[in-house]
């Protein structure tokens, strides 16, 4: 049975099944997939000990005979120097190569006789190359007894050291490739996941920035639109409003400054003191809990951005006369009687509180109609 060590060794060695089965079985996809594993600098040298048995085929044969060995040992160093790219295709792929390796050396039997046993290390090359290692080390080490085995009885000993050193090199150019394919998926696993760690880091810093400046922003709008309108009316009350102004223009950039050195703590508690304070600006009557139960620090925090994306979303677009919040051990919901949130509205905001929340591991629910909209999180709950 596969163990789990085996099957995690093969997929960082070989790539995953999906990447194997992408690559498309053509000359340049073989090429390039050769050029990836690495293994060309192991597999092109060794080529040049097929020139032995072609040049005992020249000495010993007939020239038809001599050039027909000429031609096959031709094509299975072409088949063996890509075997060192056709390891990265899929197991079925890799056994139907194999199999051609095999099938011409066995075709050459008649033509080559007892010099075939000079291929002996090329076949044991193709073992480790290409079958999974479980498999290719038993079957080379028992093709290569044979050989030997076969060396002694035919009067052929330079064939046995051959099997014994093709084993030996085999043994070590496999492990040599399979090292260095090893290195060149290491080296793709790490630029993917530095790439995926950039844009993750851009959404946490596109959804902080959408939570803190969206809100301040909202608050702004309200506070400047009512200064505006008590300019003439009330002096006094419109210059408490740009006083408000100013200091949520000095808190944003400091919230702004913070977020951009991953410095920024948003809490429950504030937030709901800065929620009652928002919606009183703007006339909206605010029912907000006392107390608060205790929360770990990442549930506080994560409870305080649902509050504030449910508050700034109520100011935005509810025209609500009344908006509650309640928070619980695992729980955090804010409602409020408006008008819901209209059809077709832009939804940033909740599209990034719910990844937000999901990769708490909590679940996002918001219900919105008529009679107004509640905003619901429950952690555990995804």
């Amino acid at each position: 049975m596969r163990t789990r060590e085996a099957t995690e060794r093969e997929t960082w060695v070989r790539g995953t099944e999906a990447e194997a089965a992408a690559r498309p079985v053509t000359p340049r996809g073989i090429l390039r997939a050769a050029q990836e594993s690495g293994g060309l600098a192991f597999a092109v040298p060794p080529v040049l000990f097929i020139l032995l048995p072609i040049v005992f085929a020249w000495i010993e044969g007939p020239v038809p005979a001599a050039l027909l060995v000429t031609v096959m040992l031709g094509i299975y160093a072409v088949l063996f120097v890509a075997t060192c790219g056709i390891g990265l295709y899929p197991l079925r792929v890799r056994l139907l190569w194999f199999a051609a390796c095999t099938l011409l050396l066995l075709a050459m039997i008649p033509v080559l006789g007892p010099n075939l046993l000079f291929m002996v290390m090329f076949q044991a090359m193709t073992h480790v190359l290409l079958l999974p290692w479980r498999w290719a080390v038993p079957s080379m080490l028992l093709m290569s007894l044979t050989v030997v085995v076969l060396a002694i009885v035919l009067g052929v000993p330079i064939a046995a050291g051959l099997a014994v050193m093709g084993t030996v090199m085999a043994w070590g150019i496999g492990y040599g490739v399979r090292q260095q394919m090893l290195q060149e998926q290491l080296e793709a696993a790490q630029q993917r996941n530095a790439v995926l760690a950039v844009a993750a880091e851009r959404e946490r810093i596109g959804r902080d920035l959408h939570d803190l400046v969206g809100h301040s922003l909202t608050s702004l709008t309200i506070s400047a639109q009512l200064a505006r309108r008590l300019l003439e009316k009330d002096p006094e009350a419109a210059r408490a409003q740009l006083e408000h102004i100013e200091a949520t223009v000095r808190q944003a950039l400091a919230d702004v400054r913070a977020t951009a050195s991953g410095m920024q703590h948003v809490r429950a508690a504030t937030e709901i003191a800065s929620a009652r304070t928002v919606l009183g600006i703007v006339g909206i009557q605010a029912e907000v809990p006392t107390a608060l139960p205790p929360l770990h620090d990442d549930l506080a925090e994560l409870f305080g951005y649902v509050i504030r994306e449910g508050v700034t979303n109520i100011v935005r677009h509810s025209r609500a006369t009344r908006a509650e919040i309640s928070v619980g051990e695992d729980s955090v919901s804010i409602e409020d009687d408006g008008m819901g949130i209209p059809q077709g509205a832009e939804r940033s905001g909740l599209r990034g509180l719910e990844a937000r929340v999901a990769l708490a591991g909590g679940r996002l629910e918001v219900v919105s109609g008529e009679t107004g909209t509640r905003l619901t999180v429950e952690m555990g709950a995804a």
